[in-house]
């Protein structure tokens, strides 16, 4: 943070817990849209004059220039008309090569038609709001990033405000400091979230609220604000406004440039793509052309595991797997021919998956919104479905500014002070970038001086089968022990196999007949209306997976392991080991990543982020051997 003392990612981290929140048989606080706040005319124009004119923010949004970047925090979402005023104003204002960043915390959401209602209050909002809505998370703890337009996000944090402020990796230019009166919810108004509204404040940063309470004026003033109190909306007497510190306020800048990413499967695709929409020039390396190793498949399903213990890995399942849907409904995918987004029933595979996925519904870390019951051995993933990888990869690489490349990189050279990134090619080409980020899963290791990367290599063969006329009606891809799509590109995908052991790249009949009795033995109505014991194999593909040792992918700037204490190797990057969760778990990565390199705050909380940084591998094995290093070195 610019501001305030430093803390250690995994320090002083409470989990949001849905015991805590109140997730289940949630009752929204305020929902009487005829209160004179949620009136058309009152509750517009009293968000304009407290938050947007008390924040100067038309003045301000004039003033930017492109490359800018502003950043607003509220503590308070409620129907989300305040943020939407402020990003119908940037979009009227500023130059549409500037960014609008809006970061909002809310402990009790509304229902999505409940939300709807209120918006119907404001028609004027227009694509924002549309946007919202399309977009609105369920109520799962955590962040939720929905684009509002191609240079305005939201990222909605749902939670306790100051304990998702603690966490958050923003840094304010203005601050909406709204929310329920002090006597209504004095939880919220106290001094630990000042301090953490001042340790998000970027140097001159604005703030406004509709109180004047005098403990209030004086908490902020104690954690750094400088505080006047002016005339109040339409009748009431005052209202607060002030500014962070004794510095001048300037905007922040985003950085754009030119980065190659190698590797173009699920990775780099969405990484490339990611990097596209934020302004960079982006080349791929891949040898091979696009989606030729574990994403060739010709399906796989979007989904996710389930669990009520919000550890960092559950919490990457979970907000990646909402995440992922968010970027498949805005670049419209899967089309014709490619999938549906129509629910993945998960059928319990023993007693022990089905307590877990029962106890992860109970605990309301998974809404209905996300998990129903399917009878009493199921629950239904809602939203998933199933898709062709490589027609999804081809969709994220084809953008003006992305240019693929056949090629792969040999060797590398970080970036120096006076020299960018430099890039061996196998065709002997060299290329200099700004970033290299590699994304060629199990083969990262192969390169000098990453042999110590912590990544296993997973074989998985995935059975094609000839759809009947019973199975050609399927609709829904189902996973139980593997998986089963309905028939895409004329074949029913039924899989895998799941080898730590046998890394031999040919097919195996015996691996055929391990998917098709799996098959059996958990769906067995399926396999009867697939053929049964006639069930026609015409193909089979073998890939390699690439996991970590902790089943999380390595996503960030790449370490130098020799140096002790570790640097980060300036221009290099990671996004490798997503193991059999590709689909689920790239698009999220590939935003993280692209903000990183952008210079913005990327849509985790920095726990999260830490959990996936690969130099998290090089902190544990230092906690143990404090003179380890790698034995390439």
């Amino acid at each position: 943070m610019s501001n305030g003392p430093s803390r250690a990612a995994e320090a002083d981290f409470t989990p949001i817990t849905p015991a805590r929140l109140q997730w289940q048989d949630h009752t929204p606080v305020a929902t009487d849209f005829d209160d004179p706040y949620f009136s058309r005319q009152d509750g517009r124009a009293e968000s304009l004059y407290v938050f947007l004119d008390g924040n100067q923010l038309d003045r301000r949004f004039a003033a930017l220039a492109d490359g800018d970047r502003f950043v607003i925090g509220e503590t308070g979402f409620g129907t989300g008309l305040n943020m939407l005023l402020a990003a119908q104003r940037f979009l009227a204002l500023a130059p549409a090569g500037a960014g609008l960043e809006l970061w909002s915390v809310e402990k009790h959401p509304l229902q999505r038609d409940d939300l709807a209602r209120a918006l119907a209050h404001w028609p004027e909002l227009g694509e924002p709001a549309r946007a919202l809505l399309d977009q609105y998370p369920p109520a799962s703890p955590g962040y939720h990033r929905l684009q509002l337009a191609n240079n305005v996000t939201l990222t909605l944090m749902l939670g306790d405000a100051e304990a998702l402020w603690r966490q958050c990796p923003a840094d304010v230019d203005a601050w909406f400091l709204d929310g329920f009166a002090p006597a209504r919810n004095p939880d919220m108004w106290q001094a630990g979230l000042f301090a953490e509204l001042a340790a998000h404040s970027r140097p001159g940063a604005t703030l406004a609220t509709c109180t004047a309470a005098g403990f209030v004026r004086r908490g902020l003033i104690e954690a750094g604000f400088a505080m006047q109190r002016r005339d109040g909306f339409s009748g009431k007497r005052h209202m607060l406004a002030g500014h962070f510190g004794d510095g001048v306020w300037q905007p922040a800048r985003a950085r754009r440039g030119h980065a190659l990413v190698a590797g173009a499967g699920l990775a780099g695709a969405t990484t490339a793509r990611a990097l596209a929409e934020r302004g960079w020039r982006v080349t791929v390396l891949d040898p091979a052309g696009v989606a030729a190793g574990a994403s060739g498949n010709r399906a796989g399903v979007v989904y996710s595991t389930p669990s009520a213990h919000l550890t960092e890995q559950n919490r990457f399942y979970q907000l990646s797997y909402v995440h992922a849907l968010r970027w498949l409904r805005r670049h419209r995918f899967p089309g014709p021919d490619q999938g549906r987004l129509n629910g993945v029933p998960q059928h319990f595979v023993d007693d022990k998956q089905a307590d877990k996925i029962r106890a992860a519904r109970d605990s309301g870390a998974w809404p209905q919104a996300l998990l129903k019951p399917l009878g009493e051995h199921g629950m239904e993933l809602v939203g998933g479905g199933y898709l062709s990888p490589p027609a999804w990869c081809r969709q994220l690489l084809d953008h003006p500014a992305i240019e693929p490349r056949l090629a792969a990189v040999s060797e590398f050279q970080p970036a120096t002070d006076d020299r960018p990134v430099r890039v061996r090619l196998s065709d002997d080409h060299t290329l200099e970038a700004d970033a290299l980020i590699l994304a060629t899963a199990g083969a990262a290791r192969d390169l000098a001086g990453l042999g110590w990367l912590p990544l296993k290599t997973i074989r998985g063969q995935v059975s094609y089968c000839r759809p009947t006329a019973a199975s050609a009606a399927w609709q829904q891809a189902q996973c139980h022990g593997g998986y089963l799509t309905p028939p895409l590109d004329g074949v029913h995908c039924v899989g895998a196999t799941f080898d730590l052991h046998q890394l031999d790249p040919a097919p195996r009949d015996s691996d055929d007949a391990a998917n098709l009795a799996q098959l059996r033995h958990h769906l067995p109505r399926e396999w009867e209306e697939l053929g049964g014991e006639s069930i026609e194999v015409v193909d089979r593909r073998v890939a390699m997976r690439c996991q970590s040792l902790d089943f999380l992918p390595l996503v960030g700037p790449l370490p130098d392991a020799t140096a002790n204490p570790h640097r980060a190797l300036p221009g290099l990057y990671l996004n490798i080991a997503h193991g059999s969760r590709g689909i689920t778990g790239t698009p999220l990565c590939a935003d993280l990543l692209a903000d990183q390199l952008s210079r913005r705050a990327p849509p985790a909380d920095q726990a999260l982020v830490a959990a996936l940084a690969p130099e998290r591998f090089i902190l544990r094995k230092r906690k143990k051997q404090p003179d380890w290093s790698p034995p390439c070195s």
